[in-house]
């Protein structure tokens, strides 16, 4: 078996492509490294399943032989990386989403793409099932993110439509562990990172919006669960056990056995209030829910930042 993983020296490709080649699955990885980290894959260059290619996939590319899969996972995924480079961004969901659907097309392949819990905007329902259509501002500063991860879902449904493309799609929710860059300005390595250097931690607005973290290992599991599947729904991934992100600064600190030094600052536009997946859908279809508790995952979160600060 072989499968393609666009962005794949990036967070989660880089786990996924673990998970792959230990079900011996040949990895054709690509990325242009815009945000992407050779550094998370670097344990895989001398495996013989594995085999790494620089390419901007937002650019027509081609791969010879067999493919099986392919996981498009190509894009800036952190409001730092996504505010600074909009454009990229949005050709990520655009042209990159049409390349690598006329190749699983080309290969009868099965296309997975990694949307995101995102294109559920700020919701005004919650917690959020896969029924829900979002509540996004189209011209609003994340919006090159949003709207790009709600096109390519729509350009997914039309391949598959009208070109038969076998696909599936993955809504994403906050994920967090081993790899995620410490200054990547999503909340988990942020308020590792401030509390690994003693500094309070950046809390943006009350504190009282909401997140549900999932840890990347159940993520993966998930994600190849449904290429395993024969679904075309958006599947919601996460987890969903919700709290606050005082909450979460306070468990934190709590591992860390530091007092809670709290930082406000202003809340960012159309940063999400409340964010929880409804996984009913990835119980019945796939058999899955999150197995690795917020606790142990945190541990191995923290364990895994306090070598990058060594």
């Amino acid at each position: 078996m072989r499968a393609v993983v666009t962005g794949g020296a990036g967070f989660v490709p880089s786990h996924l492509i673990d998970l792959l080649v230990s079900n011996e699955i040949h990895v054709v990885a690509l990325d242009n490294l815009v945000t992407g980290d050779l550094r998370n894959i670097e344990h895989l260059r001398d495996e013989p399943l594995f085999e790494w290619r620089e390419q901007d996939v937002s650019e027509p590319f081609e791969v010879d032989g067999e493919v099986d899969y392919v996981f498009h996972m190509a894009s800036p995924a952190s409001p730092i990386d996504y505010v600074k480079i909009p454009i990229e961004t949005l050709k990520a969901g655009s042209y990159a989403t049409h390349h690598a659907l006329e190749l699983a097309t080309e290969k009868e392949a099965r296309f997975v793409l990694c949307s995101t819990s995102e294109i559920y905007g700020d919701p005004e329902v919650h917690p959020q099932p896969e029924s829900y259509f979002g509540n996004v501002n189209s011209i609003g500063i994340r919006s090159c993110y949003d709207e790009a991860k709600r096109y390519a879902e729509a350009a997914t449904m039309a391949y598959h439509r009208t070109k038969g493309t076998n696909t599936a799609m993955v809504r994403i929710f906050n994920t967090y562990g081993p790899r995620m860059r410490l200054n990547d300005g999503r909340v988990v390595p942020a308020f590792i990172g401030q509390a690994l250097q003693g500094k309070p931690l950046t809390v943006f607005g009350d504190g009282s919006q909401t997140r549900s973290f999932c840890y990347v290992s159940d993520l993966v599991r998930g994600i190849w669960l449904l290429a395993q599947s024969g679904t075309h729904l958006p599947v919601n991934i996460g987890n969903p056990n919700e709290m606050t992100i005082s909450q979460f600064a306070e468990a934190i600190c709590a591992e860390l056995d530091l007092p809670l030094n709290i930082s406000p600052q202003a809340l960012p536009e159309d940063d999400p209030k409340v964010r929880r997946p409804v996984i009913d859908r990835a119980k019945e279809l796939l058999d899955w829910e999150p197995q690795i508790s917020f606790e142990d995952g945190i541990k191995e979160t923290i364990a895994y930042f306090k070598k990058q600060l060594i």
